[in-house]
């Protein structure tokens, strides 16, 4: 019994060693495949993780230019803006009409005298039957006295005569003048144009009126010895506060009188025609080409997109931190886990 239980013994040392040798085999056993994922798993782990934060800052820094180029929009825009603020496009239309207001015209004869005036239809001016003679005055006319507005000392006389109206039917004044004598080597009458023949009837002050007319209007002259076809338009413009001026061009012809009186004249006669150019009334302002609708809608837009832009790039920093974080926090469980 005592070598059995001395051979137990001796054999127990072998087997503890074999039990301890077979739960190191298998600890072995179960940390080899740890081993082996912690090296090839994290590392790919650790290769997305890096692709997804090279795109994020890729992405980030498109964004960011994204956001410099509206910027920069934004700062282009306003100062389209203010520039054409400062500019403004000059802007013509034409309005048809079948009448016009007839028109004032001014004539300062001096020592001339009115012999005819008559309105024809259709272009069609008679032949003259007693040239240099008194004719009839079939036009509205008004004479009239006033001082001169430049030098508030000279009186001048000036003979206001009703212009043509109807431009359909190609309404013309047709004036006769006969000066006798002349002490000049040129003989010419000058005349202005206002643009309404009854503004001035219906004036109280016709005196005052003339001033300011003649103060605001051209004048223009026509000469002895030839017959001058005067063609009108006007113009009218706008301005910036709302006001209107009114102003005429004018196209002119001249033709030279023969003279079929029997005995020579040393007198001189004036001939001219007043009508109208065309049934267009020319109308000038100065518009704004900046619409400031437009201009809020495309900030709006481009706010918009600075906005999102930012959100945008706010979420990319704070995924990258989340990203950066959890690789950090899986590093350090599997450092962990393998010691």
């Amino acid at each position: 019994q005592l070598s059995e239980d001395v051979e137990r013994v001796s054999e127990n040392p072998a087997e503890e060693r074999g039990g301890e040798m077979g739960v190191h085999e298998d600890a072995s056993s179960v940390i080899l495949p740890d081993s082996e994922l912690g090296t090839s798993a994290p590392s790919l782990r650790f290769s997305k993780t890096c692709l997804k934060n090279v795109f994020s800052v890729i992405l980030l820094f498109i964004y960011l230019l994204l956001m410099a180029v509206a910027v920069f929009l934004v700062y282009q825009t306003i100062s389209d803006f203010r520039e054409k603020l400062k500019h403004p496009v000059m802007s013509v239309s034409y309005k048809e009409v079948s009448l016009y207001d007839a028109p004032g015209i001014a004539f300062y004869p001096g020592k001339a005298q009115l012999l005819s005036c008559k309105h024809h239809y259709y272009d069609h001016i008679p032949p003259l039957v007693n040239p240099g003679q008194q004719g009839k005055i079939e036009c509205s006319t008004w004479r009239i006295n006033y001082t001169d507005p430049f030098t508030n000392q000279t009186m001048k006389y000036a003979l206001v005569v009703q212009g043509p109206r109807d431009v359909k039917k190609k309404e013309l004044v047709f004036l006769q003048f006969h000066l006798n004598e002349t002490d000049q080597d040129f003989s010419a009458i000058d005349y202005l144009l206002f643009s309404s023949f009854q503004e001035f009837i219906n004036s109280p002050e016709k005196a005052e009126f003339m001033k300011d007319c003649e103060s605001s209007y051209s004048s223009w002259k026509f000469s002895g010895g030839f017959r001058t076809w005067v063609k009108m338009s006007l113009v009218k413009t706008k301005e910036e506060d709302g006001s209107e001026t009114v102003e005429f061009k004018q196209e002119t012809s001249v033709v030279n009188y023969i003279d079929q009186r029997t005995k020579p004249r040393s007198d001189q006669l004036f001939f001219v025609v007043f009508e109208w150019k065309d049934p267009f009334i020319q109308t000038v302002q100065d518009i704004i080409t900046a619409n400031p609708w437009n201009m809020i809608a495309l900030l709006c837009g481009i706010f918009l997109a600075l906005f999102k832009a930012a959100d945008f790039a706010k979420l990319s920093v704070k995924w990258m931190i989340k990203i950066r974080k959890r690789h950090l926090k899986r590093r350090s469980q599997a450092m962990n886990h393998i010691s």
